[in-house]
């Protein structure tokens, strides 16, 4: 537990014996997104991603014990900086602890994370329609990147083009 300047607000790095609140928290995100019917993680998935193969890390924030807020993030890589950075996945802060500074508390974290880590940049997405959360982002300093867009590429769409590789050889 790593204690927070907010009295009885403490953040922990997340165990696997958290996959289920992990989801619990994945999913109470999705619905504030309006978002839940995409959801197709199980525990086994996220167990398996962030504690087996460790693709992704995530903290859990707990006032008074009780689990509050989430963060999940992961390294990527600036060829420009030559260094890796963090990308924040998911910041979710329970309704009814909002306002207090945790998600601030949260955010600083990472960054903290992410310097002594000698990362880059500490990087997210945020829906354009989250008028709360950019306010909350541009508050304290972030920017949005409004000269690039972002692009993916999943389900059929991946298969096809993964398929073009196969192909040419």
């Amino acid at each position: 537990m790593i204690k927070s300047p907010l009295p009885g607000f403490m953040i922990r790095f997340a165990e696997p014996e958290d996959t289920g609140l992990i989801l619990e928290f994945i999913k109470e995100l999705a619905t504030y997104e309006k978002l839940l019917h995409e959801v197709t993680a199980t525990e086994e998935i996220l167990h398996d991603s962030l504690f087996r193969r460790r693709a992704a890390e995530v903290v859990i924030g707990e006032y008074q014990g009780e689990p509050v807020s989430f963060a999940l993030f992961f390294h990527n890589f600036s060829t420009f900086l030559g260094r890796p950075g963090i990308y924040l996945e998911d910041l979710y802060v329970k309704t009814a602890y909002r306002g207090q500074g945790i998600g601030k508390l949260m955010l600083a974290f990472l960054a903290k994370l992410t310097i002594e880590r000698d990362c880059g940049r500490l990087e997210w997405w945020c829906l354009d329609a989250n008028e709360p959360a950019i306010r909350f982002y541009r508050k304290m300093g972030a920017q949005p990147m409004e000269d690039w867009t972002v692009y993916r590429v999943t389900g059929k769409a991946l298969v096809d083009l993964a398929e073009n590789f196969s192909q040419s050889s």
